[in-house]
C-alpha cells in the first residue's frame, strides 16, 4: 500500500513539474511574441507603412495575424509588388503569393526526387521530370489560389514616377497545411497525366508531394 502511495505521489510531482515547465514555456513564448510585435510595429511606422483593405487598425491586424499563425498547421505566405493603382496592386499581390508558393512547392519536389531517387531513375527519366516540375508548379499555382486566406495588407508611397504616384504593397496570407496538401495532390494528379516517369514512380512522388515544406 505504501509503495502504491509513493508511486501516486511521484506521478503527481512529475505531472506538476510538467505543468510548470509548460507554463514557463508559454510565458517565454508570450514575451517573444510581444517583442516581435513591437519590433514589427516600430518598423512599419518608421518606414511609413499603412494598413490597406480593412477598417481595422494596423495594430489589430498584426495581432490577429500572429494569433492565427500560432495555430497548428497554419503557415504564412508573403508577397510584395508595386503599382500606381491600389486595386491592381491588391490583385498583383495575390498572384505573386500563389506564384511564390508554387515555386517553393516545385523546388521542394525537385529536391526530394533528385536527392532520394537520383540513383534509381535513368537519365532520360530525369530529363522527363524537368517537364513534370514545370507542369506541377503551374498546377500548384492554380490549385492553391483557393486556399490562400488574406490576413492583412500594407502599403506605402514611393513618391511620383513620371508624374504618377507609385505605391509599394506587402501582403501576408495564411494557408492551412491540410488544405494545401490536398491542393498539391490535385496539382500532381493533373501534372502527372503528361509524364510517364511521374506515373511510374507515383507512390514515391505522391509521398513527397504530401510533405509540408519550409523556406
Amino acid at each position: 500500500m505504501k509503495k502504491v502511495f509513493l508511486m501516486v505521489v511521484a506521478a503527481m510531482l512529475c505531472y506538476g513539474q510538467m505543468n510548470m515547465a509548460e507554463a514557463q514555456n508559454n510565458k517565454q513564448l508570450a514575451r517573444a511574441q510581444k517583442k516581435e510585435y513591437k519590433t514589427k510595429m516600430k518598423e512599419y511606422k518608421k518606414e511609413g507603412w499603412k494598413i490597406f483593405g480593412t477598417s481595422h487598425s494596423l495594430d489589430v491586424a498584426l495581432l490577429t495575424h500572429y494569433d492565427k499563425l500560432s495555430k497548428e498547421g497554419v503557415t504564412e505566405v508573403t508577397a510584395n509588388t508595386k503599382s500606381s493603382n491600389k486595386n491592381i496592386g491588391k490583385e498583383k499581390l495575390f498572384m505573386a503569393a500563389c506564384a511564390d508558393y508554387a515555386k517553393r512547392a516545385g523546388s521542394h519536389i525537385k529536391g526530394r526526387i533528385v536527392q532520394d531517387m537520383g540513383s534509381i531513375i535513368s537519365t532520360d527519366e530525369l530529363a522527363e521530370f524537368e517537364h513534370f516540375y514545370d507542369a506541377y508548379e503551374n498546377n500548384v499555382q492554380k490549385e492553391i489560389n483557393g486556399e490562400l486566406q488574406n490576413s492583412y495588407m500594407v502599403y506605402r508611397s514611393l513618391g511620383k514616377q513620371n508624374g504618377v504616384e507609385v505605391f509599394e504593397f506587402q501582403a501576408y496570407f495564411l494557408v492551412d497545411e491540410a488544405a494545401a496538401s490536398k491542393a498539391r495532390i490535385r496539382a500532381y494528379e493533373n501534372a502527372a497525366k503528361e509524364s510517364a516517369a511521374a506515373q511510374k514512380y507515383a507512390e514515391r512522388v505522391s509521398k513527397f508531394i504530401k510533405e509540408g515544406f519550409e523556406d
